[in-house]
């Protein structure tokens, strides 16, 4: 009898571990970001070098404190791909990372394969906007938006514990 509680207990200490982890990674530590209305959406312009924001609407952004690669967003825009790719810089490595299924504008997999056969095209938003970490922002033919961050070749590098490569910036102390 002893056996049957011990493994009860068990069991059901296992199913409520579970859900709490579930919960804890898939809604706990994500925050809704508020919107600016100005400089939500920003590219690294080609004549600058810096991030300059564009025209957007229907923003809506979720981060968390957790992990720097968390960040996701979604919007619309009036301006052409023809016209962004005129004036700021194109992000070739992009690889939309998977957000959380109760934020649903952000579907990685369509926009993965939307990038593959050029239908999005991917621009730098930031580099570097936390040390390792670029803001991608990519743009379909019909103007709908997404941002979300990327380990870039330097943060891949470091966060194996490598020296960084001579073309990025020394990484903060800790690293």
């Amino acid at each position: 009898m002893t056996g049957k509680l011990l493994a009860g207990f068990i069991v059901v200490v296992s199913l409520v571990a579970g859900v709490a982890m579930y919960y804890l990674q898939v809604y706990a530590y994500y925050d809704k970001v508020a919107a600016t209305g100005t400089d939500d959406v920003q590219m690294t312009s080609l004549t600058s070098g810096l991030p300059e924001p564009i025209l957007y609407d229907g923003f809506q952004a979720i981060d968390s404190d957790s992990s720097p690669i968390r960040y996701r967003a979604c919007f619309t825009t009036p301006m052409s791909q023809a016209m962004l790719t005129e004036t700021f810089e194109m992000y070739d490595t992009a690889d939309p990372l998977v957000a959380p299924g109760w934020f649903d504008c952000f579907d990685a997999k369509k926009l993965g394969a939307a990038l593959e056969r050029g239908q999005a095209l991917a621009f730098l938003g930031q580099e570097n906007v936390h040390y390792g970490i670029d803001r991608v922002v990519a743009v379909t033919a019909d103007g709908h938006g997404y941002v979300w961050h990327q380990i870039n070749h330097c943060g891949a590098v470091v966060f194996n514990g490598d020296p960084a490569p001579e073309d990025c910036p020394t990484p903060p102390e800790g690293y």
